[in-house]
């Protein structure tokens, strides 16, 4: 029998969730209406916004910590926000066990990362307007993760594609910036589309978006409508989370400074797929082709990820695509279901430490190399920079799964997890995580070990590599922690802790493999990657790029994933557009042009009749009087008979 989902009214406390939005809001809105006035100080208005909202986010977690599991949770409704017809939408929030993990993470990590912008933004003129867009998007992820409907989490997640957009093209005076802002805004656009369509489809079928009345009344939808409802929310799951077909737009928004690659590519922003899936656990549990569809997704993601991050030089894009090929895993997490549900969630969060810490990892070895981002032109920084380095290292070992830090207690269960599939399914998709945790170890150690390793390949005339300040390499250290314990802590309490949303957990079904037997094969795999890897590069590498097979080249090619959308949907989309664009000219404007220029043109000649001149009057006249009388006599004498 299936769980009725109940949320209790808001009280004590959580009556002031509104207030977790409101707060990064309004500090933006201080920041952009006060212009150059707060220059001097509104970047720390920018992190005390957010360092507020996490106290009382925690504050809240905490509230909800020793409840009954039907009791940690609190709605509350605000005001009427769209009436219309049958349509009734409040402007409601709602902070359960779920959206508190992601509170937590949004305004936790996100305060380090505001932390670590002071530092970064330090010389840049726009830092004020930079924190304005910083908390514009931290508040807009709040209402995306808050909100107790889906038109609410719709407004957070067009938001924080306006604020991403802002972000990733803020230097906007490069051109490959502005380009890649709008190539992310743009491919955002495709997922958006099917979320809306599928919330439409959710009002015409349930008449409601509210997260109860809809999961209630799933049931009694049939399969085919489940089925068209899911696919349009992965759709929009897969746009925001970078996940296969619409990944492209990761990779190239690094042109954003290194803080908003951070912020939204390791905690937030492309988070909200998983969230989204998650959220909608009893829309996507009620179809197992639904699930098989996301799982798919997933593995198909985290492996190309993977492959291709293999083959890239620039360390921010490695990491791109490394959190393209995590958040698969995350993926494969939601769609496998079940207990699988809360291990999804706590590769999440982990993956939210490791990952900002090794992306403000790659800014301080950035500021100090003078912005070079080619790993190649690395080399032997680990003398200069001690703390970047020790720092990364933990955040490198828990991204490739080494026990015992965080990125073991997060991944591995989701690799024992596909195993357990029934039938040829459990090899399928097994083999394929498992596959994927060898290969993360590979690109990631060559990552690691081509930065801060081997021979220095770089000239002291034009590079001092030099730490980073310590109001940058104070988060770095608070991050490191994380990576390190986030994942064994998160690991014993946080499935239990989600129990109110995913239901009770359910017994594990048995591998195809021994648990033991897995976990071991995971660990071998994972040092036979990172081995081979040290073995190829602690000397270094060429500058120049090697002679390389097929594969190597498609993978530096994004194994010509923008060449494909190029030829199959820029290139027809620029032809239908000029053929539009002609059928208008000449058409449409045509017609209406032409005749314009008809009247114009017969009011020309009538109006050469209009003269002034009395004699022309009178040789009109006379002329007409002539036809008129030789028509008459034509007429009389049968000539025209």
């Amino acid at each position: 029998m299936e769980q009725k989902v109940e949320f209790a009214h808001a009280t004590g406390l959580l009556s002031g969730i509104w207030l977790l939005v409101a707060i990064p809001l309004a500090s933006a809105a201080i920041l952009l209406l006060l212009g150059k006035r707060a220059d001097k100080w509104g970047h720390w208005l920018g992190v005390l916004a957010v360092a507020a909202s996490f106290v009382l986010g925690l504050s809240m977690f905490f509230s909800l910590r020793g409840l009954d599991a039907g009791a940690r949770s609190g709605q509350q409704s605000l005001w009427d926000f769209i009436s219309v017809g049958g349509l009734h939408v409040d402007f409601g929030l709602l902070f359960d066990p779920l959206s508190g993990v992601f509170v937590l993470l949004i305004t936790g990590v996100g305060s380090l990362i505001h932390l670590y912008a002071v530092g970064y933004m330090e010389h840049d003129p726009g830092r004020r307007k930079f924190f304005a867009y910083f908390n514009l998007f931290v508040a807009a992820m709040l209402l995306l993760v808050l909100g107790n409907n889906y038109v609410m989490l719709y407004f957070g997640w067009e938001g924080v594609g306006l604020a991403s957009y802002l972000l990733i093209s803020f230097w906007y005076t490069r051109p490959s910036a502005a380009t890649a802002g709008k190539k992310a805004f743009l491919m955002n656009r495709v997922g958006d589309a099917g979320l809306a369509i599928g919330i439409f489809t959710m009002f015409a079928t349930l008449g409601t978006t509210q997260y109860d009345e809809v999961f209630n009344g799933v049931s009694a939808l049939s399969g085919t409508t489940v089925l068209l409802m899911g696919l349009l929310l992965l759709l929009g799951a897969a746009g925001k989370s970078g996940q296969f077909p619409l990944h492209a737009w990761l990779p190239d928004a690094m042109e954003g400074p290194t803080p908003v690659s951070a912020l939204i590519h390791a905690a937030t922003m492309v988070t909200a797929g998983v969230y989204l899936i998650a959220r909608s656990h009893a829309i996507f549990t009620a179809n197992t082709a639904l699930q098989t569809v996301v799982v798919s997704v997933g593995a198909l993601t985290l492996l190309m990820g993977c492959i291709i991050g293999a083959a890239k030089d620039d360390i921010k894009r490695v990491l791109a695509w490394s959190t393209v090929s995590q958040i698969g895993y995350m993926f494969l997490g939601v769609g496998l279901g079940g207990a699988a549900y809360a291990l999804a969630i706590i590769h999440l969060l982990a993956h939210g430490f490791f990952k900002a810490n090794m992306f403000l990892g790659a800014g301080s070895v950035m500021h100090g190399m003078h912005d070079q981002v080619d790993i190649r032109r690395f080399g032997g920084l680990r003398k200069y920079m001690r703390w970047t380095w020790l720092t990364f290292m933990m955040g490198w070992l828990a991204i490739i799964g080494i026990p015992p830090l965080s990125g073991f207690f997060s991944k591995e269960p989701i690799i024992v997890a596909a195993f357990e599939r029934d039938g040829w399914t459990a090899w399928l998709y097994g083999l394929a995580a498992l596959l994927g945790a060898g290969l993360t170890a590979f690109y990631m150690t060559r990552l690691f070990v081509l930065t801060f390793h081997g021979p220095e390949r770089y000239t002291e005339d034009n590079k001092h590599p030099h730490e980073s300040p310590l109001i940058m390499t104070i988060p770095l250290m608070l991050l490191a922690l994380g990576s390190i314990a986030a994942g064994y802590l998160m690991s014993t309490s946080v499935p239990d802790w989600l129990e109110p949303v995913f239901g009770q957990e359910e017994a594990e079904a048995t591998p195809v493999l021994a648990h033991w037997l897995l976990t071991t094969l995971s660990i071998v795999v994972t040092l036979l990657g990172a081995g081979l890897a040290w073995a190829m590069f602690r000397r270094g590498t060429a500058l120049a790029p090697e002679p390389a097979g097929v594969v190597v080249t498609a993978a530096r090619r994004n194994l010509y994933t923008d060449t494909i959308n190029e030829a199959v949907f820029e290139r027809p989309g620029i032809y239908l557009t000029r053929a539009l664009v002609y059928l208008d000219n000449r058409g449409i404007d045509g017609a209406v042009n032409g005749l314009a220029a008809a009247v114009g043109g017969s009011s020309g000649r009538l109006r050469r009749l209009q003269t002034g001149f009395v004699r022309s009057y009178a040789l009109s006249m006379l002329t007409g009087a002539v036809l008129v009388v030789g028509a008459f006599l034509a007429i009389q004498l049968g000539w025209l008979a």
